[in-house]
């Protein structure tokens, strides 16, 4: 298939994608509609997802322009190498939710709020990648916001649903008038918004590091960097299961192919100290993600906090490669964005399967709050296996595909003695400290979400009577699980996979490492450091298999029955197991306090008060009281003064068009 069949496909599936969410305006209400329309979706992501990953393997370019957008630039539309893999990603994810869709969405209470949406946003996150001008490029970017802030909103008389909506819009708003004001930087005077006439014009040092700040903080607030990810974990939560999927596991790649696209491509070579920017960055918000999961009980809240962090792991990536790259140390700078693209793909199939998992628990159970979980491993074994392949390949744990990418990233971060630059010596090894902090934290985190999820006793009726969850469902999970798997034991084909995006970005690749023996992975030289996922899986397999057997084999037959040892409490209760809370007090006691300012406030009744001893943890977001908080009542003080325009004649209004007019031209007139 060549490349411009390729793009005419891709179009047509956006417009099947549109299509199908006409239908599901006018068939919405109808028992029928929620099987159709996910089947439908789909269908299209399927075809989709093969065109681009055919695309992507013959690493096919192909351009289509079409009489619509700016009379004088049109809408052009472009594949390569870079959006094929996320366009991938995207309808890879896609045909996941829909698939899940079909079981997950007959327990949707408002489906005519969901149905129209769900394919409409992602034809929205289709567009953004196809998009090769800016003005259809940031339509296409508002489009998905849009839709997706919809989709939030469909439960929007659930409690705090309208406020992670609004606050959702605000922010988007927000990092599109970041992304307008920076590719009107790139266009210049002469308002060339073609990503092709914007290649051919690099513009100035200081206007290239006023975009690339206008693009962090449009692409950052939209992948959840702190702090822009205020948004995150109120949005992520509030929408259903499988479009939370598509938002956390897929909708921040588009985010991250937005900063690629125009860090990487449109602006030109890079300056060193970029990279030092958005090290800092990506190491603080792998940080604070995850100490934020880990004093959550909302599982779906968990899980967006957890989003953050595998985003900040992916900008160290960017950052890893922006630097090594303005140095000219190909190599390493070829190492850190295989690392990050692989972990973004990775990112995407384990995210979107715990979503999923988190969806059938909410489905079984009606709670969220792993308070009200426990022994669910024994009313949805499926799920259960699923869910814990998923919390293995994000806490990095060996064979899965989380440690292939993280481990290929500290691998770059090795390679930093190499840089000239004291400033890049001393923060690369910081950030390495931070990531590795953050790893083992996420370890811990997911340890809790499984314990208390899964194991131990019910600790409610609603866990006690669960039921497992749909075929379709299941089916989804456990190919992504499936997947998971296969991407950590043979990670070498992946990377082969993803390399003609790295020689399309930076104009050289990793070795090929389909060919090197036993298919190790060897980033750089076996001198160095290597990696076989298949060998550690077959270990791993062999030395469970042999325990179990061992133990069978030796254990007595004999039937012995003794009282359960209780640690010194006559009667076992679920609430005398570990919670949530309990869980994480000892890392909320060294990290709480510092971080978000945690206060213990017990309540404990005197000898003969029959009242319950009780303890409440109190912690404060500090990114919102230090920098939102204010910057909200700025807002309203300037609104409330501003008042007084609604009550202008029409002579005074006139006069202010007139005076702004004026403003205008001397700004042009000035920026010529």
């Amino acid at each position: 298939m060549g490349g411009t069949m390729t793009i005419v496909m891709l179009m047509w599936c956006v417009a099947a994608f549109l299509a199908i969410a006409i239908i599901a305006v006018g068939l919405a209400s109808r028992p029928t509609a929620t099987k159709l329309i996910y089947g439908l979706a789909a269908i299209v992501s399927v075809v989709g997802c093969a065109v681009v990953f055919m695309a992507l393997t013959g690493n096919q370019t192909a351009a289509m322009r079409l009489p619509l957008g700016l009379p004088w630039v049109g809408a052009n539309f472009r594949i390569d190498a870079l959006s094929s893999l996320f366009l991938v990603i995207i309808n890879l994810g896609g045909a996941g939710a829909s698939l899940y869709g079909l079981g997950y969405g007959v327990h949707e209470s408002s489906p005519q709020r969901v149905l129209p949406f769900f394919p409409a946003f992602l034809a929205g996150m289709n567009l953004v990648l196809l998009a090769d001008d800016a003005f259809t490029f940031l339509l296409a970017w508002e489009f998905m916001s849009l839709t997706s802030w919809a989709l939030v909103m469909a439960h929007h008389r659930v409690a705090d649903n309208a406020r992670a909506g609004y606050v959702y819009i605000l922010m988007a708003s927000f990092g599109t008038f970041a992304l307008l004001l920076g590719f009107g930087l790139l266009a210049g005077p002469d308002g060339q918004y073609g990503f092709e006439a914007i290649r051919a014009h690099h513009p100035s040092a200081l206007y290239a590091a006023l975009v690339r700040a206008l693009v962090l903080i449009g692409a950052g607030s939209k992948a959840g960097l702190v702090p822009l990810h205020v948004w995150l974990p109120l949005a992520h939560p509030a929408a259903p299961s499988h479009v939370s999927a598509l938002m956390s596991g897929v909708m921040t790649k588009v985010a991250v192919y937005a900063f690629i696209r125009i860090v990487f491509d449109l602006l030109g070579p890079p300056v060193w100290w970029w990279g030092i920017v958005v090290l800092a960055l990506g190491g603080a918000t792998a940080l604070m993600g995850v100490l934020y999961a880990l004093f959550q009980n909302d599982l779906k809240r968990v899980l967006a906090y957890s989003t953050i962090e595998n985003i900040g792991f992916i900008f160290v990536g960017l950052g890893l490669a922006l630097a090594f790259h303005a140095d000219h140390f190909e190599i390493a700078a070829v190492l850190a964005l295989t690392a990050a693209l692989f972990h973004a793909f990775n990112h995407s199939i384990f995210k979107s399967l715990l979503f999923f998992g988190s969806g059938a628990v909410l489905t079984a159970t009606g709670e969220r709050n792993m308070e009200k979980l426990g022994g669910l491993i024994h009313r949805m074994p499926v799920t259960a296996f699923a869910v814990l392949i998923g919390c293995a390949a994000l806490s990095a744990l060996p064979p899965f595909n989380g440690f292939a990418s993280e481990w290929l990233t500290f691998q770059a971060i090795l390679l930093s003695p190499e840089l000239p630059q004291w400033g890049l010596k001393l923060i690369v090894p910081a950030v390495g400290a931070l990531l590795a902090l953050s790893v083992a934290l996420a370890a811990a985190c997911f340890v809790r979400v499984f314990g208390i999820a899964f194991l131990g006793r019910p600790r409610s009726a609603a866990a006690a009577e669960a039921r497992e969850t749909d075929r379709f469902s299941l089916c989804v999970m456990l190919a992504l699980a499936a997947i998971c798997l296969l991407a950590g034991i043979l990670p070498g084909f992946v990377i082969d996979w993803v390399a003609p995006v790295v020689q399309n970005v930076l104009g050289g690749h990793m070795p090929q490492q389909a060919t090197v023996p036993w298919l190790t992975l060897v980033p750089i030289t076996n001198a160095r450091s290597s990696y076989n996922g298949l060998l550690v899986f077959l270990f791993i397999a062999f030395s469970a298999s042999l325990t179990a057997i061992v133990i069978h084999l030796l254990a007595s037959k004999a039937t012995r029955r003794a009282p359960a040892w209780g640690c010194g409490y006559p009667e076992t209760h679920p609430s005398m197991q570990y919670s949530a809370g309990s869980f994480a007090q000892p890392i909320r006691r060294v990290f709480g306090t510092l971080a978000f300012r945690a206060r213990e406030q017990i309540d404990m009744p005197p000898p003969g008060d029959m009242r319950p001893a009780t303890l409440s943890v109190h912690l404060e977001d500090v990114v919102w009281d230090v920098l939102y908080a204010p910057l909200v009542g700025i807002i309203g003080f300037i609104a409330d003064r501003l008042n007084v325009l609604q009550f202008l004649t029409i002579r005074r209004y006139l006069s202010l068009v007139f005076v702004a007019l004026v403003v205008l031209l001397l700004v042009i007139a000035i920026w010529r």
